[in-house]
This record gives C-alpha cells, structure tokens and sequence, in this order.
C-alpha cells in the first residue's frame, strides 16, 4: 500500500531515549556506545536479567501515575506549533504498548487506579489532557510499524488538503508484562542482540522511546515519499520463509528511490530469520547501499522504533555522519552491512524500515527537499 501522490515535507522531528534527544543518542551511537543493561525482566518481581534500555532513573515496574509521564511532556514541549488536536491539525497517538503495564500492576496490586492506564484509549486521553490537545486525535497501533502507521496517515491528510499541519506522536516505555512477554518467546533472553550478524542464536533488547514528527505541505528540509506498508498475514510472529513480505514492501520505496543515492536503516533487532531475509530484501533493493541498524544501542523501541530512529537518521543527514551497526560477536550478514559509522554527505536520502509480528512491514524514504 503506497502513500499519496503529493509528497509532504517533514517540518520537525525529535526523539527521546534513554540516551536523550536525537543529537544525543545520534552521538553516542555514533560512539558505539549501548543503552542496554542487564534488568530482571519482571522488575521488583526478580526472574532472568535481560538486556533493556531504561530511561535515566525509571525502574521497570509501573507506578500510578506512571513515571514516564514527565519524560514524554518534556518531549513534547519541543514540538513547534499550536492547536495540536484540532481539525485542521490532527494528532496521530502511535505506539505498541501504551499503558498496558498497568494492567498487570492492576493484578499484581489489586489498586483499581492502574485501569486507567491499562488499555490504548483511556491511556491516550490521559495523554491527550495532559499535552493540552484538543479532541481530534487518532490511535493507532499495529506492532512495530505503528509509528509508520501513523506517519501514513499524517501525510495523507497533509497531501488531501484535509489538514493544514499533522502531528504524530509515539511512545512505548517498558514495563514487567512487555519484558516478559517477549522473554516467554525466548527471544529477549540473558545475551546482547547483535543485529544482522550471524550467530549460533538470536537475541534482542528492549528499550524506552518516544518521537514526534510534524508533517506540513511545503515547510521542512525533509520530503517524505515511497510509503509503503505490506502485511504477510501469515503467522502469528513469524514471516514467509522465501521472504517475500519484505521484498513486495520494497517495491515502491524502490521506485521513489530511483536516480538517487540512498543508504538504508533497516528494522535489525537480533534475530536471526527475520535479519536474514531483510539483509537480502535490502541488497537485491538498493545493492549500492550501506545498511545500519540501531537496536543494538537503543534496544528495540517497539512500535516507537519508525518515529525515534527517524529523529536519529535526519541527525545523521544533518551531521554528516551514520552511527553503524552496534559491534558484536559474529560474521556480517552481508557485506553492505555497515560494522562502523560512515559518511552521508553523498548520499541524497535515506530509506526506512521496520517489521513487525505476523509478517508486517513498512518503509518510507526521506531525501533532502
């Protein structure tokens, strides 16, 4: 499924992780640095120490309020523009997770209060009276391209003339039931994940992320064109074996890309089907390209990981420099795969990507305006 027609330009666009704002996190990426630490994956609760990426100061269990609240209204204070929530400038609220911690601490606690929090509605009012928006704000939520989601939506409204402005926003902060859900599937155990390298197993790494991304029809150094999401709708997680999926999400992305030179932020989290098949979709793409990847030092932001590693990518436009592939044990799935940070200066844009479970993709690409 390809965006519209007209290509919106991306006016502004900021992350926060654990590292801090995009030009933090772009340098300590670009250091080699990781976020990742050793946590029990249920928190106060004990069991396997897993590699996540916490927020400055926050624990992993949830409190009520939660203590997330204060780092994404600092986030958001840095968002240009008023009115955010009206018609004529929506509000995208993506993510994968929400609040649903709270409702394992509603369990686990017996404190009603913690419902609040616990499902993607009523945590987005929360969020919507908190930030100070008006009403016309939309959920949504699909895995780990919901943030791709919701920067689709955002241009297409721009590009229709439906909206003079869109916001998007996207938060996923962890908590006990996210850690151990991921860690019952075996994927999230005690190793550090060392995207697009072969190893004799796969690992990942969760981590805390919120971004926004202010969408305008003429405003901003950045276009955003070759949208693109495809959905496998073949298994619960997994993706078709001949890879297929990532290839059909391709195709578009590769015709907006066509004459320029572009280098590729793949999804990368550790795993080793999933990076496989998404190294080959990437080289039979764009074979000139070099492919990064940051869960490695982030973690994987879940479905914030399309807005926050966009914030860090347009650093790295800006900069003139691309953190690489966080250095682990294990040969490079290919050799485009970029091992250390290189330069960007000739590149003309920049193509995004990210997968999710049940064979869900999505990409994009940015190029200078």
């Amino acid at each position: 499924m390809a965006g519209a027609a007209r290509s919106p330009r991306l006016s502004s666009c900021g992350c926060l992780t654990p590292f801090g704002n995009a030009r933090e996190t772009h340098a300590a990426l670009v250091r080699g640095e990781s976020a990742l630490r050793h946590v029990a994956v249920l928190g106060i609760g004990g069991g396997d120490r897993v590699p996540l990426a916490l927020l400055p100061g926050r624990e992993l269990d949830d409190t009520n309020p939660p203590a997330w609240l204060d780092a994404l209204r600092s986030l958001a204070l840095s968002i240009p523009g008023e009115g955010w929530g009206s018609p004529r400038r929506p509000v995208f609220i993506t993510g994968s997770n929400f609040g649903v911690g709270g409702l394992y601490a509603l369990r686990r606690y017996g404190d009603p209060s913690f419902a609040a929090w616990g499902a993607p509605p009523s945590c987005a009012e929360q969020v919507r009276k908190m930030l100070g928006f008006g009403p016309d704000v939309s959920i949504l939520s699909l895995a780990c391209v919901s943030a791709h989601l919701g920067l689709l939506q955002a241009t297409r409204v721009v590009a229709s003339g439906a909206a003079e402005r869109a916001l998007v926003l996207s938060f996923d902060f962890l908590s006990p039931f996210v850690a151990g859900g991921f860690h019952a599937l075996k994927i999230l155990n005690g190793d550090f994940p060392a995207p697009f390298r072969e190893r004799a197993s796969g690992s990942i790494g969760l981590g805390d992320g919120a971004a926004f991304a202010v969408i305008s029809p003429d405003e901003g150094d950045w276009v955003v064109e070759g949208q693109s999401l495809f959905n496998e709708m073949h298994h619960f997680t997994s993706n078709r074996p001949d890879g297929s999926g990532f290839a059909r999400c391709m195709e578009s992305v590769r015709e907006a890309a066509l004459g320029l030179r572009v280098w590729v932020k793949g999804h990368g989290t550790g795993t080793l089907e999933a990076g496989r098949l998404e190294v080959a979709a990437v080289v039979r793409a764009f074979p000139d390209s070099p492919i990064t990847g940051w869960k490695g030092g982030l973690g994987h932001t879940l479905g914030s990981c399309g807005l926050v590693e966009l914030a860090v990518a347009l650093e790295s436009m800006r900069c003139g420099t691309a953190p690489g592939v966080q250095e682990a044990s294990g040969e490079p799935m290919a050799p485009a795969v970029a091992a250390k940070a290189f330069p960007t200066g000739q590149f003309d844009g920049v193509v995004l990507a990210s997968n999710a479970f049940g064979g869900a993709h999505a990409a994009f690409l940015i190029r200078h305006a």
